[in-house]
């Protein structure tokens, strides 16, 4: 990790906010530059010259887009150049050992690997500054002349790592202009914290169940390999959406306005609903800078379905250098073209909760497809959860009933009913807005407490989009 979790919270991030708003507003993107390049250099100091680099790279391309606004082929090869060199430096460092390990296999080879460090959240950045060149060259977004603040935008440390995907549109006038005061700052604390709960106190208490089973190999019973399967569902969505929530809520006491990366997914009723919800800024950007301009659904039904395994290809490849993430692609991809087809409309006429329940029931097999980095531990592990191993192992019971109260919390933290719930509390109350503050302040305080004595007594704290 880039810092200790404890590093962090108790050291970087205070020092930081107090610097950043004793300094006058002109000062404060250069310190966020500084702060950010320090944050990311404490864990990979060689590669914040690659991040330099990137900079460096699309602010000139950005610039000299501007000068040749005139001659369109020149502003495309400008564009080109700039794409070709930001999706060459993530293809080296991500997935140079991937194809030489391919091409060893296929054709007998023998050549040798590069090892190359993987340097954190390169798949978010380079996505966020080809955003940048490309609005630049349809002309969606003015040129950015202060390199500072280019650089800061690329460098944020809030979202630098796991994303939410932030698109230069997203932020183009908060570089300049932004609200940075009491209201928003309490309202980034409380977002921060609700995340580092996301993450502490459910992502991590699950996730630990689901590296036991995983370690099995796929010789488990059904009711185990499904108990493991729900588990790294809720494990990746809690890590996930706490990140991002974790990063919205910083970018607020800074005054940034992140857009929204997560609704509810496990309330959906199809998979096009799904992905309306989980991960939206990669959808989104996916969609904008890739689907869209490929034709989308503008041209015939043929066309479509290439587009959608073009984009669901890649999409999978963007999450890793491994087979196991190409296939958990192309199985959204089938699956959106049959609901796209027919299977839509066939649900358009069923029941709600049956058309939940086949939604989960696909999620939770695409995730254990994603979960499988060792791809022959798949196959047994799927054969696991349709029987292959027998219904119900010894174990199994124990297992469900010391996790029983953890998965009811997870069932119901997932939802918007939280939320429906403390809304109803509050009309029903009728709490003043002081009073709301102070209930809100003590919830927060107490939160962020408990997150705190479980992140310093547990050993077991992954961030699962670190390698993406």
């Amino acid at each position: 990790m880039v810092f200790s979790s404890f590093s962090f919270l108790c050291i970087f991030l205070p020092i930081v906010l107090a610097v950043y708003y004793i300094l006058p507003k002109k000062a404060r993107n250069l310190f966020l530059l500084i702060a950010s390049l320090v944050f990311y250099a404490w864990g990979e100091p060689k590669y914040v010259l690659l991040m330099i680099f990137s900079i460096a790279v699309n602010y000139v391309f950005g610039l000299l887009m501007e000068k040749n606004r005139e001659n369109k082929k020149r502003m495309k090869l400008m564009l080109v150049l700039s794409v070709i060199i930001d999706i060459g430096l993530l293809c080296v460092f991500k997935y140079t050992d991937f194809v030489i390990e391919n091409v060893n296999k296929a054709f007998g080879a023998s050549f040798d690997l590069l090892y190359l460090a993987l340097p954190i959240g390169i798949s978010f950045y380079t996505f966020q500054a080809m955003s940048y060149t490309i609005d630049v060259y349809r002309g969606d977004v003015k040129v950015q002349h202060n390199v500072i603040d280019f650089g800061m935008y690329i460098t944020m440390f809030p979202q630098l790592i796991a994303g939410p995907i932030v698109r230069y549109s997203d932020v183009e006038a908060q570089l300049t202009d932004r609200d940075v005061d009491a209201k928003n700052f309490s309202q980034g604390i409380c977002r921060f914290t609700v995340g580092l709960g996301k993450k502490v106190l459910l992502a991590n208490q699950i996730g630990a169940l689901w590296s036991t089973i995983y370690a099995q190999g796929g010789s488990t019973s059904a009711l185990m390999a499904w108990l493991g399967a729900v588990a790294f569902t809720f494990q990746i969505y809690f890590d996930f959406s706490g990140y991002s929530d974790m990063a919205i809520g910083l970018g607020r006491m800074f005054g940034f306005k992140f857009p929204e990366n997560f609704r509810y997914p496990y309330e959906s009723v199809s998979v096009t609903d799904f992905w309306r919800r989980w991960h939206i800024t990669l959808s989104t950007w996916f969609k904008e800078y890739l689907y869209i301009p490929l034709g989308g659904n503008r041209k015939g039904k043929g066309r479509q379905i290439f587009n959608l395994f073009v984009v669901w290809t890649l999409t999978g490849f963007w999450h890793g250098a491994g087979w196991n993430f190409i296939m958990w692609g192309l199985y959204y991809f089938l699956l959106l073209v049959v609901e796209k087809l027919f299977l839509l409309k066939v649900l358009d006429k069923t029941p709600k909760f049956i058309n939940h329940i086949y939604a989960l029931f696909v999620i939770v097999i695409g995730w254990v497809i994603f979960a499988c980095d060792d791809v022959s531990v798949l196959l047994p592990y799927l054969g696991s959860m349709f029987g292959a191993n027998g219904l119900v192992g010894g174990m199994d019971l124990y297992y469900l009933a010391t996790r029983a109260v953890l998965l009811a919390v997870l069932c119901i933290a997932s939802t918007e009913l939280p939320k429906k719930l403390v809304l109803a509390a509050g009309e029903k109350l009728h709490m003043s807005e002081k009073t709301a503050f102070i209930v809100k302040a003590v919830f927060t305080l107490l939160l962020l407490a408990l997150s705190m004595i479980f992140l310093i007594g547990d050993s077991y704290n992954p961030f699962l989009y670190f390698r993406f």
